[in-house]
C-alpha cells in the first residue's frame, strides 16, 4: 500500500482495500454478461431487451469504476485484469449459448442477485472495519444492483421467447 494523507490507519486501509478488489472482480463480471446478453440476445422482445442489458451493463461500469477509485484512493491498487477477476468472481459462468431473451433475463437475474448479496456482506464488512465512506458506497451500489434486479425480474414472467 502507498502512503497517503487519509487518515485512516493500514490496519483499516488494507482489509477495505482487499474488500473492494473482491467486489470489483464481481462487477467486472457482471458488466461483460450484461454485454453478452445485449449482444446476444434474440426473439420478439429483442429491441426492449437490447436496450434493458445495456442499462445493466452502463449501471456496473459506474460501480466499477466507483470501487477501483475508491481502492486506489485509500493507497492500494485497483486490481481489474482479467488474471485478478477470474480468481476472484464470485458469479457463475455465463453460457455463451443463450440466445432467448429469458435465458438472458435469468442469466444476468441470476449475477446481480449474486453481486447484490455480496455488496450487501461488504456494507457490514466496512462498518466492522471502520470505513463508513466505503459502507456508503456498498450502500449506494446495493440499492441500484437491486433496480437492475427488479428490471430484470419484472420481463421473466412476460418474456417467453
Amino acid at each position: 500500500m502507498r502512503s497517503t494523507k487519509n487518515d485512516l490507519s493500514p490496519k483499516i486501509r488494507k482489509p477495505v482495500v482487499k474488500l473492494l478488489n473482491a467486489n470489483l472482480a464481481d462487477a467486472i463480471h457482471l458488466s461483460l454478461q450484461a454485454k453478452q446478453a445485449h449482444w446476444n440476445v434474440k426473439g420478439q422482445h429483442f429491441f426492449f431487451l437490447h436496450g434493458l442489458f445495456d442499462k445493466v451493463y452502463e449501471e456496473s461500469v459506474e460501480w466499477v469504476d466507483a470501487l477501483a477509485e475508491r481502492a486506489v484512493q485509500l493507497g492500494g491498487v485497483a486490481e481489474g485484469t482479467l488474471d485478478s477477476i477470474q480468481k476472484r468472481t464470485r458469479l457463475a459462468a455465463y453460457d455463451l449459448e443463450w440466445t432467448s431473451g429469458k435465458e438472458h433475463l435469468e442469466g444476468l437475474s441470476n449475477g446481480l442477485s449474486v453481486f447484490g448479496k455480496e455488496v450487501r456482506e461488504a456494507i457490514g464488512s466496512a462498518v466492522e472495519l471502520g470505513d463508513a465512506d466505503t459502507a456508503d458506497l456498498f450502500t449506494e451500489i446495493s440499492r441500484e444492483v437491486d433496480k437492475m434486479l427488479w428490471f430484470c425480474e419484472s420481463h421473466l414472467g412476460e418474456v417467453k421467447t
